[in-house]
């Protein structure tokens, strides 16, 4: 009897680790999830969160620090308010939120959900997808023979789409709000520039509810109709100087 408790507690004890390596928290410092691992929670607040190659987390998060995820690294979601957030090769995400911060995702990253920020400037390479929306208020956007599922909104930020990159669902830049969005205010002599170079496609309507410079190459493929701009045509790789 007495050495079937022993055995009891013996395995209870090397479970421990186990169980304690299911969540890695804390409130100031970094934290990161080693290559290879699976954790539930990878949060902290006041420092940054990473994902090692092929790591995996179902929640990755901070306050004040960047989310890096590394080549092949999976997580649910990832959020933070001030910080950027970045996906290596292969790395993939359910959904992307960060307040003041740049959205990165290298080439072959996925994000299934929606990539979403306030100030920060949301760059996507060659072969990287964010199937749902991809959303800022401020900064510039940046899609380079990637594909974007749901569209793409902003209120204030250029929007550059080059190479074979396709946006299904359109483009839509928002008139800005009186009294500020989350509090920010907007210069109203900023005139944001869209851009869809030669090879890109754009499948859906272009929405512009405040004024804006418009260029599409002529060998770019936009299906849908234009509204609140009138489309400048160019040739070559750059649009003509404004």
């Amino acid at each position: 009897m007495r050495s079937a408790r022993l055995c009891t507690h013996l395995l209870a004890l090397l479970a421990l680790p186990l169980a304690l390596s299911a969540c890695i928290s804390g409130v100031n410092g970094s934290v990161d999830v080693a290559a290879g691992t699976s954790v539930s929670d990878a949060s902290t607040v006041n420092g940054s969160v990473t994902l090692e190659a092929n790591a995996k987390a179902d929640k990755a998060s901070t306050v004040n620090g960047r989310i890096h995820l590394a080549e092949g690294a999976k997580v649910g979601k990832a959020t933070t308010v001030n910080g950027g957030i970045t996906l290596d090769e292969h790395a993939s995400a359910e959904g992307v939120e960060t307040v003041n911060g740049a959205v990165t995702l290298a080439k072959d990253a996925t994000v299934t959900g929606n990539v979403t920020a306030v100030n920060g400037t949301l760059s996507l390479a060659a072969g990287a997808a964010v199937n749902g929306k991809l959303t800022n208020v401020n900064s510039p956007i940046h899609i380079d023979g990637a594909h974007v599922g749901q569209g793409i909104t902003t209120v204030n930020g250029d929007i550059d789409i080059s190479g074979d990159a396709v946006v299904d669902g359109g483009i839509k830049v928002e008139k800005p709000n009186d009294s500020g969005v989350l509090g920010i205010h907007f210069d109203s002599n900023s005139v944001p520039t869209i851009t869809i170079g030669a090879g890109a496609t754009v499948n859906g309507p272009l929405d512009f509810e405040r004024p804006v410079k418009l260029y599409i190459n002529d060998q770019a493929h936009v299906a849908g109709p234009i509204t609140g701009a009138t489309a400048v045509k160019f040739s070559g790789a750059t649009p003509p100087a404004s």
